[in-house]
């Protein structure tokens, strides 16, 4: 006759025994997703409701944090598009500078490879057309930290940028999800000191007056959210710029390689018109002729012609 212990350790080994099985793959061996693909999955779980129920009409989270010294924004959304595509589409660091180049303020980019490091050459400028010199260098490092089947990681980060900003940090990472979809999440975050508060506050009380970001702070009595503004508005901007830069050259990749450009060019300004009022700077027309100069000149541009 068993003992209860015995018994009790049968139904732990069963227990354990059917999970392996539910978790097997075609090869009968247990998956073994990593800590932080656990952890991201976890998130997909967690913000089920948020990514249900939102203001963007996507399946999309945005959530931004001021601090001190550091300003950060977060995205977390769902593309519907395998991971293995996600995954070739952005571990290659010449990819990035196809990515960058659609958001308003990166005016040029150029891919720099050793043997021992990666790194990316950003000049950031003004919204509008202007000449390369008087944009700002950004060096950012460029690493792929984590590259499995079931999960990526990409790291940019810079020193140094404009205005008195620095310790600048790009996070990109992704999980898989049934049905060839891909749980991603974007982080963006700089650190600033009082060169950039004041240089802030500046732009607050002139051109980015009345700016406003996403988050709703408030409701009114009417009814009609009040959206964060300040600081914490400028980068759920440019966060949401940087998210749909990413969107727009992972969709872009399902076209003939002659038509890419054109495509996620018309995607990215579509996609941010559907946040106008966080996002519109310039007509079409305009925003396609800066751009075409400028990814024209990040084709053709070497590095000794380059600002110093």
């Amino acid at each position: 006759m068993n003992s209860p212990s015995i018994n009790a350790s049968l139904s732990r080994w069963l227990q354990t025994v059917g999970l392996c099985l539910l978790l097997a793959g075609p090869s009968g061996l247990a998956a073994n997703p990593s800590p932080l693909a656990d952890l991201l999955q976890a998130r997909y779980i967690s913000l089920q409701g948020q990514l249900t129920h939102n203001t963007f009409n996507r399946p999309l989270h945005l959530a931004s944090t001021e601090s001190a010294e550091e300003l950060k924004g977060d995205i977390y959304a769902v593309l519907d598009q395998p991971f293995e595509s996600v995954q070739q589409g952005t571990r290659n660091i010449d990819n990035w500078c196809d990515i960058l180049i659609l958001h308003l303020n990166v005016k040029h980019c150029r891919a720099i490879s050793s043997p021992s490091a990666q790194a990316l050459k950003v000049y950031i400028g003004k919204k509008h057309d202007e000449p390369l010199g008087k944009s700002f260098p950004v060096n950012f490092s460029f690493r792929v930290a984590a590259t499995t089947p079931d999960y990526l990681r990409i790291r940019l980060q810079a020193d140094t940028g404009p205005l008195g900003t620095n310790n600048y940090r790009i996070t990109f990472e992704a999980v898989p999800l049934p049905e060839g979809r891909t749980f991603l999440h974007l982080a963006y975050s700089y650190d600033y000191g009082l060169t950039a508060r004041l240089a802030m506050k500046g732009y607050l009380a002139t051109i980015g007056s009345g700016k406003v970001g996403f988050s709703t702070i408030e409701t009114r009595p009417d009814g009609t959210p009040v959206l964060i503004s300040g600081v914490r508005g400028v980068v759920e901007r440019n966060t949401m710029r940087y998210y749909l830069a990413i969107e727009a050259y992972l969709k872009s990749l399902t076209a003939p390689p002659t038509e890419q450009l054109e495509r996620r060019l018309h995607h990215w300004f579509a996609a941010t018109e559907q946040y106008r009022q966080q996002l519109h700077e310039l007509e079409e027309a305009d925003y396609l002729a800066m751009k075409h100069k400028e990814v024209l000149r990040q084709q053709t541009l070497v590095e000794a012609d380059e600002p110093n």
